[in-house]
């Protein structure tokens, strides 16, 4: 889904109370507690996270899933060590009603996500 949001604030207030909401701040906590310093903003009608137009993840709530989108995953994960049991696209992570963060390796994957954005990795999306 597409959400009309101008801010971060507006883009969560029009969220629905539900397992999806709770799925994306959970997500959201994980990219804050590992990259501080990135920036989150609306891009692409989403939460974006990243520093001078460079972005390393993006957040979405769809209808039926939550999207994590990282660009290139191979890059991030090239085993799929990290990723078993998940919903994965090429740059797209999804989070189905059935499936708990805290089950999950994803915040591992985050870790290694910005460990790379870090060294001057291109891993953006």
């Amino acid at each position: 889904m597409l959400y009309d949001a101008q801010t971060p604030s507006d883009y969560l207030s029009l969220l629905d109370d539900d397992w999806r909401r709770k799925t994306l701040l959970e997500l959201r906590a994980l990219i804050r507690k590992s990259a501080p310093e990135l920036t989150e903003s609306i891009h692409y009608k989403m939460l974006g996270y990243g520093l001078n137009d460079q972005f390393v993840f993006h957040l979405n709530a769809q209808k039926g899933y939550v999207s994590l989108y990282v660009g290139d995953i191979a890059k991030i994960d090239r085993d799929g060590a990290l990723l078993g049991g998940l919903n994965v696209g090429k740059g797209c992570i999804r989070f189905s009603k059935t499936k708990s963060v805290s089950d999950t390796r994803i915040d591992a994957f985050i870790d290694q996500a910005v460990v790379l954005w870090r060294a001057g990795i291109v891993v953006d999306c």
